[in-house]
């Protein structure tokens, strides 16, 4: 099936001039959708939802006919062209009716307060989920869960600014109202209630982005072998040939519901192939990119001074080329290989695995997990852009200046009541009650057409 979806006023008129009856609302007809010369195009139910009981708050009429591409299109088409039709007053009918933009069906929807834009973002959130834990949380936070977290921070926000002001507005008063409301504690917990969404905001983005792992290490340490145990399929080739893997392999897969993409990458060393060099090349640009990487290590040459030699560039190549907050695991392959109290040369800490048989591998998708900062939630949990935690953090930073000019009263109380005002402005960020026109449209272009 396929739908085509108009909203906007009078379309009530473009449903009777097409289809030759009035439809009752939110009531499924079943009726034929005429061309131009009354032969039916498709056969199908029509529903009209008039305004404002829609999802856009605004009439609303669905076409849902077989779905077909060139059905469709004609469907369109035909739509455009009533809407352009001249009724017996001698007046167009609906003569602005036009083609959609991506996502303009739920702009519209948050323009017309039928949800805020936190919500609207957990629409498209809900259609790219890539697991079942991503998939739940947007649905939470569509049905509102993260909104109302933020509405009661920005509620207790509101009531302290209050205090503030009626300090600043009445100054002779002998009553200290800041002392006397316990200022100074609801400020306090404020701050607690705002760790705790930043919590649940930064594993639900972590639910939506997932996280970027990359293999890397010598040539035939096991890099492809493991990417396949990882992926629980044979994506990239393994043989015993050093240098098979030319170009960066890339699988997403999930571990507790949450996204994991996990790159394969070129064997690092010196190398005079000009195929291979590019091959090295991606590779550290792969692991230039990277939320932590996995250092695969080959047990069964851990005691080969030469291997412990390029082992060690390797890792001070990571430490120059890497930021202090990428997480570098490093993991020693092929144990099945080897007795178990083979020494893992060069590293004091490590996960030793087995590629080919699945030993080692639940521990390092714990360790994956820990590295990444995910714990398992105890209660709800709701989906969250890397927009909400950068406004959160931003809500911290203002109330932890609050807090310095609370502390002084008297001297500070104007810049006290400025970080409260520019406190609430970023948490109205994230449900679009203060929301520039450029942000609005860099969310919704985003959107897919018909949504």
């Amino acid at each position: 099936m396929g739908i085509v979806r108009l909203s906007g006023k009078g379309l009530d008129r473009l449903a009777q001039s097409w289809l030759g009856r009035s439809l009752k609302p939110r009531e499924a007809s079943y009726l034929p959708f005429p061309d131009a010369q009354g032969a039916a195009i498709d056969q199908g139910f029509a529903l009209y939802f008039p305004a404002p009981h829609s999802y856009t708050g605004e009439d609303v009429l669905e076409i849902q006919a077989h779905g077909g591409p060139v059905v469709l299109q004609l469907l369109l088409v035909r739509c455009l062209e009533v809407a352009q039709q001249l009724d017996a007053s001698n007046q167009t009918c609906l003569p602005y009716l036009r083609l959609a933009r991506p996502g303009e069906f739920t702009e519209r929807a948050f323009l017309n307060d039928k949800m805020d834009l936190a919500q609207a973002e957990a629409i498209a959130d809900l259609i790219d989920a890539s697991t079942e834990a991503a998939a739940r949380s947007a649905t939470a936070s569509l049905s509102g869960a993260f909104s109302k977290e933020i509405h009661t921070l920005r509620d207790a926000l509101i009531r302290l600014r209050m205090l503030v002001e009626a300090t600043l507005d009445f100054p002779e008063e002998e009553i200290d109202f800041l002392q006397k409301a316990d200022a100074q504690g609801q400020l306090d917990r404020l701050q607690t209630a705002l760790r705790s969404v930043q919590h649940k905001a930064t594993q639900g983005a972590l639910l939506r982005e997932g996280m970027k792992v990359v293999i890397a290490g010598q040539p035939n340490a096991g890099k492809s072998s493991l990417l396949n145990a990882l992926a629980g399929a044979e994506l990239a080739i393994v043989t015993p040939i050093a240098g098979t893997t030319r170009d960066k392999v890339e699988q997403t897969i999930q571990i507790e519901g949450v996204p994991v993409h996990v790159v394969d990458t070129a064997g690092l060393r010196e190398s005079d192939d000009a195929v291979e060099k590019i091959g090295i090349e991606r590779a550290w640009q792969a692991i230039e990119g990277a939320d932590a990487v996995v250092f695969l290590h080959d047990l069964t040459r851990s005691a080969s001074p030469e291997y412990q030699a390029a082992d060690a560039h390797i890792s001070s190549l990571l430490l120059k080329k890497l930021s202090s907050a990428v997480v570098v695991l490093h993991v020693w392959n092929k144990a099945d290989t080897v007795s178990p109290d083979t020494p893992a040369t060069g590293s004091s800490e490590g996960i030793r695995l087995s590629a080919k048989t699945g030993e080692g591998l639940d521990t390092l998708r714990s360790a994956l997990l820990q590295a990444a900062g995910w714990q398992a939630p105890s209660g709800g949990i709701f989906m969250a852009r890397e927009r909400h935690v950068q406004a959160l953090r931003s809500v911290e930073d203002h109330l932890l200046e609050a807090a310095t000019n609370l502390a002084l009263r008297a001297q500070s109380l104007d810049l006290l009541a400025e970080e409260l005002r520019l406190a609430q402005n970023a948490l109205n960020e994230i449900t679009g009650e203060f929301s520039s026109d450029d942000l609005l449209g860099v969310i919704f272009s985003s959107f897919c057409i018909g949504k």
